[in-house]
């Protein structure tokens, strides 16, 4: 058999592509119902960037201030989106998070809790009660564990580090499977599926400065739009505030906003808790005596105050960012966080383990004993593949999405902690839609094997060329100039350099060229995930070009205020003409759904 060709095939009903939290949960569901489920990851099991998500998940289950419910999670997401959210999306998780939290606990997960013994819930940016369920700062590692034991326990085949390149489809276009090859051997493998749901989380490999590992290449964003699919809001990128800038072996590591809430707060280089002149018409640092009695002001959450520091993220950033350019950042380009001076070190030590030995070891950094430096680091993108909010169902035929890769539930910005009940929450929803379809029998009924040989013959094509660039210099540049031109502050002019440049380095990827074997060769694996890291940055810097306003994650220093027109529509793109990465992106106006008017009143309660 040629190399050139593919080594095995293997056909299920329902594909999952993407071992986190979205898609064991979609695995879990799916299997439920009989069907032959397989999950495919191009890291390991239990590898997943779910695992990096520390402080909890959003859900309104009262345990800590019983007067929460999901009227008031719904209304902060939806305030926390600026609106551009899909108002129904936002609905089902609020309503259905707590439930999906209770089942997790029956399947294992061990949360921390009150005195009376209920789960208990810490306070996060943008929440105006205490709603994280978490595990110290580990929820994300408790979350990954709980379900893996599940998956496993239920015999579902786990296909691991196994690089999926292109989604397949049947001669009457549905998505029918998809080709891959594995990491270890370089040999190709094809899946055929009744139904596919796409896993895969983020993009935000394709900046400088992030805290996403390296499976966050944007590969489920760039196959779902190559397969017929819509993304939507690609623009809303968000910079966590407080990723580590120094020691460099550190750099981009997140810090999880637990930190904030339980009692950390932000310096800039004069000693100034500077958030505080970043709230209009609150309450000021200077009119309290001790930060103690800031603190007891603040917590009183039936008048709807909470420390500046837990203002939503994409604000704390933007405030970190302006100190820095007024020249009060911190030596390496940051500012101070500081819990050490707030919280005694055994406090410390038992609210957030992770936090304390992951800075010791790495970083020599004692939280318990001085300041951190931080600054914002690319951390989500709330843009993704538009979905059916029921069904998570996409434009493409057979193809379903939940988790990061996912649109519209978040809108311009997400909550810290609604990210992991958006796993569960639409993880279970893709599994059901996924399972629904493949027992209506819609299902395709084939599978392209021109695009297999087309997708294995591009894949193959780098190490053709004698000469040629080599992909680790193209990341590189990729990365710096996203940071620059497409960052967390943009104006017309970078954007448009940025998506000239997004043409060029078209070129330079179709002129890469990779040395040695394809067994574990990291240049290869590279230069495969350059495509799509190529196809999100174009996406996100249109949509950036197009959105003439600031709002959540993205930030136009020449339109600094929001436009209520922007408020009413999405930016979809779309390659209409068919294709992959070389296709001319479309992008128009999507009108955002219109939301009823019962749900309108919950916005408008003042509080």
């Amino acid at each position: 058999m040629s190399t050139d060709t593919v080594s095995e095939h293997h056909e299920y009903d329902v594909l999952i592509i993407g071992a986190g939290g979205a898609g064991l949960r979609a695995a879990i569901e799916a299997k439920q119902r009989g069907l032959k489920v397989a999950l495919v990851t191009k890291s390991l099991l239990g590898k997943a960037h779910t695992v990096m998500a520390e402080g909890g998940m959003a859900a309104a289950m009262g345990n800590v201030y019983p007067e929460d419910n999901w009227m008031v999670h719904f209304r902060d997401t939806m305030r926390g989106g600026k609106m551009l959210n899909n108002y129904r999306m936002a609905e089902l998780h609020a309503k259905e998070a707590p439930d999906r939290v209770h089942e997790l606990e029956q399947w294992g997960a061990l949360f921390d809790r009150t005195k009376d013994g209920k789960i208990l819930q810490r306070d996060f940016g943008g929440h105006r009660y205490a709603r994280l369920a978490h595990v110290g700062d580990r929820t994300g590692l408790e979350l990954i564990r709980t379900l893996q034991q599940k998956v496993v326990s239920m015999g579902t085949d786990v296909f691991m580090e196994c690089k999926v390149l292109k989604l397949v489809h049947d001669n009457s276009g549905k998505v029918a499977g998809c080709v891959a090859y594995w990491r270890a051997t370089g040999e190709f493998v094809t899946f055929s599926a009744k139904a596919v749901v796409l896993a895969t989380g983020g993009v935000g490999k394709s900046w400088k400065f992030t805290s996403n590992s390296w499976e966050g290449t944007g590969d489920g964003h760039a196959m779902a739009l190559w397969a017929g699919a819509e993304l939507i809001d690609m623009e809303a990128i968000q910079f966590h505030p407080t990723g580590m800038v120094w020691p460099l072996s550190v750099r981009g590591i997140l810090v999880t906003e637990g930190v904030r809430g339980d009692g950390g707060i932000l310096k800039n280089s004069e000693g100034e808790r500077f958030m505080f002149n970043y709230v209009a018409d609150m309450f000021r640092a200077e009119t309290a005596e001790t930060p103690e009695e800031a603190d007891r002001w603040y917590d009183d959450h039936s008048a709807g105050r909470r420390p500046p520091e837990l203002l939503p993220r994409d604000e704390v950033a933007r405030a970190i960012n302006t100190e820095v350019k007024a020249g009060r950042g911190s030596p390496h380009g940051g500012v101070y966080l500081d819990i050490a001076s707030r919280r005694t070190p055994e406090f410390i030590r038992r609210r957030l383990p992770s936090m304390y030995h992951q800075f010791m070891e790495l970083a020599g950094v004692d939280i318990t004993k001085e300041m951190m430096e931080i600054g914002p680091t690319c951390h989500y993108i709330m843009g993704g593949v538009k979905v059916d909010a029921e069904t998570t169902a996409t434009a493409a035929e057979g193809l379903f999405a939940a988790g990061e890769v996912a649109g519209g539930m978040h809108g311009a910005n997400r909550l810290g902690g609604n990210s992991l009940s958006d796993l569960i929450v639409f993880g279970r929803r893709a599994g059901m839609g996924a399972a629904d379809y493949v027992e209506s029998g819609k299902g395709p009924t084939g599978f392209d094997q021109s695009e297999v040989d087309e997708a294995i013959k591009e894949a193959l094509a780098p190490f053709k060329r004698e000469t040629g660039e080599n992909p680790y210099d193209i990341q590189r540049d990729l990365q710096e100039m996203m940071q620059t031109n497409v960052g967390i502050i943009r104006t017309a002019s970078e954007i448009d350099e940025a998506i000239v440049k997004l043409e060029e380095f078209t070129e330079r990827i179709n002129n890469l060229s990779v040395k040695g074997g394809r067994a574990y060769n990291p240049g290869w694996n590279l230069a495969t995930d350059l495509p799509s890291m190529l196809t999100v940055s174009k996406c996100t810097a249109r949509g950036a070009r197009e959105r003439k306003e600031s709002r959540g994650g993205h930030t136009r220093e020449d339109f600094p205020k929001a436009d209520p027109n922007y408020g009413k529509i999405n930016f979809a793109h779309s390659l209409p003409s068919g294709g992959d990465w070389h296709g001319e992106i479309k992008t128009v106006e999507s009108p955002i759904l219109v939301m009823p008017d019962e749900l309108k009143a919950l916005l408008e309660d003042g509080k």
